[in-house]
C-alpha cells in the first residue's frame, strides 16, 4: 500500500506537523512498520504543493524521533513503532459506532473532538514532568 498525506491547510496546525501526525498514526494503527519506505520528498511535494522545506523538516522531526531514517539515495525508512492499536482492532468499530450516534444526534465533528478529548484529558491526566515534581508550593 502506497502511503499519502493529507494537508488541511484550514486547520491552523503547521503542514510539517500534520505529516508527523500522519506517520505517528499509521504506525500507531500498524499501516506503518519497520522496513516501511515513506514517500520521497519530491513525491510529496507534487502531491500536496508543500514547500520542500516543509517536508524535509517533518522528516528531520520524524528522524529526531528515531522513528524514521534516512537513507542516502535510497530514501526515508520506517525504523521504529508507536502503540499496539491496530487498524482493523475492535475497538475502531465501536469508536465508529459512538461517531455515527453523534453525527446522527446533530453533533458536529469539532464537537465530538472536544467530548472525546476532555474524556481522554479525564481518564489520562497528564504525566508531571521532573520540572513540576520538584516545584515547591
Amino acid at each position: 500500500m502506497a502511503f499519502s498525506f493529507r494537508i488541511d491547510r484550514r486547520s491552523g496546525v503547521a503542514s510539517y506537523l500534520q505529516i508527523v501526525h500522519q506517520v505517528q498514526q499509521a504506525l500507531r494503527l500498524g499501516l506503518l512498520e519497520p522496513g516501511d519506505r515513506l514517500p520521497t520528498a519530491r513525491a510529496v511535494v507534487e502531491a500536496t504543493a508543500l514547500n520542500p522545506n516543509t517536508v524535509l523538516k517533518a522528516y528531520r522531526e520524524l528522524e529526531h524521533q528515531g522513528l524514521v531514517e534516512t537513507r542516502r539515495r535510497h530514501g526515508t525508512f520506517v525504523v521504529g513503532t508507536l502503540g499496539s492499536s491496530s487498524a482493523d482492532s475492535p475497538w475502531r468499530a465501536e469508536f465508529a459506532e459512538v461517531a455515527a450516534r453523534a453525527r446522527a444526534a446533530g453533533l458536529e465533528r469539532d464537537d465530538v473532538v472536544a467530548l472525546f478529548t476532555a474524556v481522554l484529558e479525564d481518564l489520562y491526566p497528564p504525566k508531571e514532568t521532573d520540572a513540576t515534581q520538584h516545584q515547591q508550593p
